[in-house]
């Protein structure tokens, strides 16, 4: 699976990364959603799935 987020839909609420810090992180200057792991591994993937569906603007996906 492969993470995708639309920062052009991003609007900065930061449940990406509360939901899973060790996949997200938000942009220091815009608040904006940051991919740190784009093919987080087994471990990773229900928290990543939660961030996506967490996700206010829904600008995030797995693929």
């Amino acid at each position: 699976m492969k993470i995708v987020a639309d920062t052009d839909r991003c609007v900065g609420a930061g449940q990406c990364a509360r939901t899973a810090p060790e996949v997200f992180d938000q942009g220091e200057e815009d608040g904006l959603v940051v991919v740190l792991d784009a093919e987080p591994g087994q471990e990773l993937l229900a928290g990543a799935a939660e961030a996506v569906d967490l996700c206010p603007a829904r600008a995030l996906s797995l693929d």
